[in-house]
């Protein structure tokens, strides 16, 4: 298992991206699902970073990976205010840009990237498990 912690800022995004990519290189994860899981992880936890603590409150989020030969797995913790982002409704895609309600979509990214979802209150923590299957040889 690989960890990672960021704090709540967005300047050190580019530190998850890293931690991802090396992670998938590792583990023998194919660039394309690689890209992907980069995209979903960092739609996480740049949700975290910037709704789970309140404006100028300095927090942090955890990013631990695994991966064997069926599954990789993300659980992405938080002790910032509870949410739960598989109870957000799927947002109205068939509307235009203009019609569409501001948010949502980035939920709907990694519904649509990852396999199974779920979230978990614990010990005063937010914590998201992301799991996708993979087609290791």
């Amino acid at each position: 298992m690989k960890h990672l912690t960021l704090p709540n800022d967005i300047e050190a995004i580019h530190q998850l991206n890293e931690f991802i990519d090396k992670f998938c290189e590792e583990e023998g994860i194919g660039m394309n699902i690689a890209m992907s899981l980069n995209l979903a992880i960092e739609e996480a936890v740049v949700n975290v970073m910037n709704y789970a603590y309140p404006v100028g409150t300095v927090g942090y989020v955890d990013i631990e990976a695994e991966a064997d030969e069926k599954n990789v797995t993300f659980v992405i913790s938080d002790t910032g205010k509870p949410f739960d982002p598989t109870r957000k409704e799927e947002p109205d895609i068939t509307l235009s840009a203009e019609e569409r309600p501001v948010g949502g979509l980035g939920i709907h990214l990694v519904r649509q990237i990852m396999d199974t979802i779920t979230y978990d209150y614990a010990d005063h923590k937010n914590i998201l498990t992301l799991r996708k299957k993979l087609n290791k040889q």
